[in-house]
């Protein structure tokens, strides 16, 4: 039962790494119509803050079920979860009370969007490569 939850948490991340992705590409479709981009940075702040929770639940339903103990890395998934719901809101905030009418601003929006984005997939990336490191017994923390 632990593996089949380990291995949600693990496609749920993977799910998550590729929505991440595929966000970098929102402030280039929405170059047409620049108010478009509050509607599709709500949208996609809803799907990502769903996906980031799923990923915790199935993270902390393993940590009970399989009994694993308060370590440094499971401290530091919390964190990374933290900083990402607390960027992803800001961001988020930002877009929503921007004047995306001004081209300056919304080239500036365009620009923190993208950065933002650059920023949570190192973040995700880092950890699951923490992970497959630490599994392979190249780390041991």
């Amino acid at each position: 039962m632990i593996e089949t939850i380990l291995i949600t948490h693990s496609l749920l991340t993977k799910l998550f790494l590729g929505f991440l992705v595929g966000g970098l590409f929102m402030p280039m479709m929405t170059a047409k119509n620049p108010q478009s981009l509050k509607k599709v940075s709500l949208i996609y702040t809803a799907i990502f803050q769903g996906i980031i929770t799923m990923i915790a639940f199935a993270g902390l339903v393993a940590m009970v079920v399989g009994e694993y103990p308060m370590s440094l890395t499971i401290i530091l998934m919390i964190v990374i979860w933290a900083v990402m719901m607390y960027i992803e809101i800001r961001k988020h905030k930002l877009v929503k009370i921007a004047n995306l009418e001004h081209p300056v601003t919304y080239t500036l929006i365009r620009g923190a969007f993208v950065k933002i984005g650059i920023v949570q997939i190192v973040l995700v990336a880092a950890m699951v490569v923490w992970m497959v490191l630490r599994a392979k017994g190249v780390i041991s923390l």
